[in-house]
């Protein structure tokens, strides 16, 4: 196996700022190690995907530095920033984009970059079958260049499921685009009956649109638990009953998969990719409840879940089946490889 050099955001292991992407970046990272490929990771400390000059100064000097033919694996977030950085490496290395989300399809400002990066690069990876569907018909890429690699989970205790199901979990940055506004719209009519909600994730993304969440009549009733990793973190899921997961857009959603490995059902909008990580049991029910994106739907769905006993044993016995089938980051790191040894292969 030849050496991949991997391009990756300068938090990456930052602690006080998980995200999915990160945690995504440093599995498949430890994963190719563990699997025997030399791995060389480049943090490129910037603001990604809006970068300063200096910092596509600096990424430019990065990848001439690096070798004639060496195989780059460059984390989205910060190619779709620099495409015609990346345009004047791609002719002597062999550029591989590891895309996470359409960036273009949320700032249409990146939109045409991320089109110039993604028709350049000698392969996309994708985070989820959404994904990669999404980007070839975006931006008319031949399939045969764009894999998915959705991502793996680690095994878990079961969280132990209380009789009533009052115990709610959001995990999510709290930022617009996670839909907590639309969570607190939907517990606001249902005052009348009992429940918990804790809201684990960073309030430093937009703190404007945080304090309007805490401003909001039902904010009284939520634990703004704030960043929570390691062994908070499944503290957390160890105390709820139901994973809600309101966001208005979302490329794979890895909590979801994180809730299935402790057998908690998962409430969620039926957007982009987070079908996808729900999935099914093998006798094909689904663990949780998928809705429109909208508080009206998000508060029918809660009252079924907190009124119907039935209904909560149904989920709890579909997350368990679901439980078993779930894959492992080994996995995910598998076919990452893969797509990087055809790179190799094609190349020679």
């Amino acid at each position: 196996m030849s050496t991949v050099h991997v391009v990756l955001p300068g938090g990456v292991d930052d602690p006080a700022a998980p995200s999915g992407g990160n945690v995504y970046d440093r599995r498949v990272c430890d994963g190719l190690a563990a699997a025997g490929w030399p791995v060389r990771e480049h943090p490129v400390p910037g603001s990604w995907p809006h970068p300063a000059a200096p910092e596509l100064t600096e990424l430019a000097a990065l990848l001439a530095a690096l070798p004639d033919g060496a195989t780059v694996l460059i984390d989205g977030l910060i190619a779709v920033a620099a495409p015609e950085v990346l345009a004047a490496a791609a002719p002597r290395l062999r550029l591989v984009v590891l895309a996470h989300m359409p960036f273009g399809d949320s700032d249409a400002g990146l939109r045409p970059g991320e089109a110039r990066v993604l028709r350049g690069a000698a392969a996309v990876v994708t985070t989820s079958r959404w994904c990669r569907e999404r980007l070839i018909s975006g931006y008319a890429l031949p399939s045969a260049r764009v894999h998915a690699a959705p991502p793996g989970v680690d095994p878990a205790p079961l969280a132990p499921a209380s009789p009533a199901g009052t115990r709610l979990l959001c995990v999510a940055a709290l930022a617009p685009h996670k839909g907590h506004d639309l969570l607190l719209d939907a517990l606001h009519t249902l005052t009348e009956l009992p429940w918990t909600c804790t809201f684990v994730g960073s309030t430093d993304r937009d703190p404007a649109y945080v304090a309007r969440l805490r401003a909001h009549p039902a904010a009284g009733r939520i634990a703004f638990a704030g960043v929570r990793t390691g062994d908070g973190l499944a503290a957390a899921y160890g105390a709820a009953d139901l994973l809600v997961l309101p966001s208005r857009g979302e490329s794979y959603g890895m909590v979801v998969t994180e809730a299935l490995a402790r057998g908690i059902p998962v409430l969620a909008n039926d957007v982009q990719g987070l079908p996808e990580a729900l999935g099914a049991a093998p006798d094909g029910s689904v663990p949780g409840l998928l809705v429109p994106p909208d508080s009206p739907a998000l508060a029918a769905a809660l009252l079924r879940w907190l009124t119907d006993p039935d209904l909560r044993d149904r989920l709890r016995h579909s997350a368990l089946a679901r439980r078993d089938g779930l894959t492992g980051w080994t996995r995910t790191a598998e076919l990452v490889g893969e797509v990087l040894s055809r790179v190799a292969r094609l190349a020679r």
